[in-house]
């Protein structure tokens, strides 16, 4: 997902979507009161360390780690920074494949954090901790029971996000200076990933898309990548890592905003029909985007 560093803290920092980086920078003091840097409790701040060095630990442990801090969050008193810690958990604990029964920890907490205290937000804008989870319930199929009606406007949200993508077509040029229509593909097995050179995930899945276009492009399967950051920096960094699948150019993210990407990698799978058949809100392994092009028809 898109990322940005905040400085929290006793020194901490994390990697946040700007949604997130915004909903967590709010403050919950009355208008016009001075914002403060968030002060974590002795139970809190050890909990706020963990989640900062998660991405340094291996998958294993790091599956392992996450339903323990599931746990842990869970355990802690109701306050504000409670639900902040529940759902930074949630947006780091899809990046990759980390287990089944470690999202449902994650979600579980997530919503029990929400019905120990509901947020409030404009309506129709369902605020980002139900978004997050949300994403949980549809993308990964984990069970939340939550009676709130943002968690159903959120859920809404995602369908109608949803039937937007299963419609939509684009036409960008690649570094080769190749033009490509989405719906001009038909016939083919198409993965569309969004990311960017600063982004960890999207690097860390990478070799994985390379390998799995080796593997399947003489089937009919195109990746397109897509980029909104400036050819010169895009082109060396392509070209170092050896990419071979299409990268395409999004200088002004028309199509990052047709697609509603707020945070990066996301991936969508179109089969042969071009019917939107597969997609991720984070990164995925080998074996993930395997399952994503199996319901296209790819095995």
């Amino acid at each position: 997902m898109i990322r940005r560093q905040l400085s929290l803290a006793q020194g901490m920092a994390f990697i946040l979507t700007p949604p997130i980086l915004a909903w967590l920078l709010a403050s919950p003091y009355p208008a016009g009161a001075q914002k403060r840097p968030i002060a974590w409790s002795s139970q809190e701040a050890p909990i706020a360390k963990d989640l900062d060095g998660l991405r340094q630990r291996s998958d294993e442990a790091r599956a392992r780690k996450t339903r323990q801090l599931a746990s842990a969050i869970r355990q802690l008193p109701v306050t504000p920074n409670k639900l902040r810690l529940a759902v930074q958990l949630a947006s780091l604990s899809t990046e990759g494949d980390f287990g089944y029964d470690a999202l449902q920890e994650v979600a579980t907490t997530l919503a029990d954090s929400l019905r120990e205290q509901p947020i409030h937000s404009k309506p129709g804008q369902p605020g980002v901790p139900y978004v997050e989870l949300a994403q949980l319930v549809r993308y990964e199929h984990v069970q939340a029971s939550l009676d709130d009606l943002q968690f159903a406007a959120a859920l809404s949200k995602i369908d109608a996000d949803d039937e937007r993508r299963q419609g939509a077509n684009f036409t960008l040029t690649d570094l080769q200076g190749q033009s490509w229509t989405l719906r001009d593909l038909g016939g083919k097995v198409v993965l569309v990933n969004f990311w960017a050179t600063w982004c960890p995930p999207c690097l860390k899945e990478m070799p994985d898309l390379e390998s799995l276009y080796e593997r399947f492009k003489d089937q009919g399967f195109v990746i397109l990548g897509i980029s909104d950051e400036d050819v010169t920096k895009v082109k060396p960094f392509i070209a170092k890592r050896n990419v071979t699948y299409p990268v395409l150019l999004d200088s002004g993210r028309k199509v990052n905003e047709l697609f509603q990407i707020n945070g990066i990698p996301k991936s969508f799978v179109y089969d042969r029909s071009g019917r939107l058949v597969a997609e991720s809100i984070d990164m995925r392994t080998h074996r993930q985007f395997l399952e994503m092009l199996g319901q296209a028809g790819l095995h």
